[in-house]
């Protein structure tokens, strides 16, 4: 079974320790050592884990953890040689799901990723839950949901929405008329929210209701399914 794991790291000896590590691990790995080379691999195959150096010589880290949080589901380790916390926070605020500092034990790492990978293939899983909507962009009453853009409109007015609302709003909206578990729910968002339960989902599910429906407590848009979960009826 191949495990694709690309490793994104500046140093030279550090990267093929990488590689020739994981390879060893039984991992398909392809390696870059800068964000062009990156996209290039990514253009041509999907990757389950990218272990991304978080000081890349380009300075891009943050904006590059960023843009491939937005394009996939993939995991995002960020490999940092300095112990800072704030970097740490901005790291996990941009879409990263670990970080470990270097210099690090190959051994952790190998858990780290494994773990990481288990996550990911969970909530893979779960995808034919998600009938992934084919337009971008979807209109219920007087809103305007463009997903891609990451923009909630009611009669032109933008709504600002959090990143984990954000999301939940995305994997209700893509199944309409279905009914989603808390646990489905959570396996689509689990790995960008903190400490994730199913107190997690009520609490986003009413903070989404407060923005969206007229009256919160009789939603329309939507609504809660006693004994199963929520479905979207805005469509």
């Amino acid at each position: 079974m191949n495990y694709p794991l690309l490793v994104v790291e500046s140093e030279q000896e550090t990267r093929l320790i990488l590689v020739d590590y994981f390879q060893q691990e039984g991992y398909d790995v392809l390696s870059a050592e800068t964000g062009i080379e990156m996209r290039e691999h990514l253009d041509r195959q999907d990757f389950d884990v990218v272990l991304l150096d978080a000081q890349l010589l380009s300075g891009d880290s943050l904006m590059i953890t960023r843009e491939l949080r937005s394009r996939s589901d993939m995991g995002i380790i960020l490999l940092n040689g300095r112990e800072d916390n704030i970097d740490k926070i901005i790291g996990l605020e941009m879409g990263a799901d670990d970080y470990i500092a270097k210099p690090f034990e190959l051994r952790e790492l190998l858990v780290r990723v494994k773990n990481l990978m288990w996550r990911v293939s969970r909530s893979r899983e779960h995808a034919p839950l998600t009938q992934h909507v084919d337009c971008q962009q979807i209109q219920f009453g007087d809103w305007f949901f463009d997903i891609q853009r990451r923009s909630l409109s009611q009669h032109g007015e933008p709504i600002k929405l959090t990143k984990a609302e954000y999301e939940l709003l995305v994997a209700l909206a893509s199944n309409p008329h279905q009914v989603l578990t808390r646990e489905a729910i959570l396996n689509m968002i689990s790995h960008r929210v903190d400490t994730p339960n199913d107190r997690t989902i009520d609490v986003l599910i009413r903070r989404l209701r407060s923005k969206m429906e007229c009256d919160p407590k009789t939603p329309q848009i939507i609504v809660t399914i006693h004994g199963e979960g929520y479905m979207f009826a805005g469509t």
